[in-house]
């Protein structure tokens, strides 16, 4: 962070972009959560081959709300970067089908 000094008071001019809490290469867990529909695991696991070309479909859980509602979709990635997380983070919100991606 570079800081500027002004007055006997520290203002921040520039921050730079926080270190990554996690070590990479790592296994990284998703849940990817919306509309009850069909093919709403199918869409997911396209995002995430899209982003990681490793990415093993048949090990995605789905599970439903309450109500039946709602459907997530548990997957596990093998993430080599935190670019290319936020990438399928970016991928995921920006679909019209996902609500919510933890």
């Amino acid at each position: 962070m570079t800081e500027q000094k002004k007055n006997g008071t520290t203002d921040v001019t520039d921050v730079e972009v926080q270190e990554s809490l996690i070590t990479y290469p790592t296994m990284f867990p998703m849940k990817i959560m919306g509309a009850a529909k069909d093919d709403f695991p199918k869409t997911v696991a396209s995002i995430a081959k899209a982003h990681f070309d490793d990415f093993d479909a048949s090990t995605m859980k789905v599970g439903y709300s309450r109500t039946k509602k709602y459907m997530a979709v548990s997957i596990e990635v093998f993430a080599r970067s935190r670019e290319q997380l936020d990438a399928m983070y970016r991928a995921c919100t920006s679909h019209p089908d996902v609500k919510v991606v933890l």
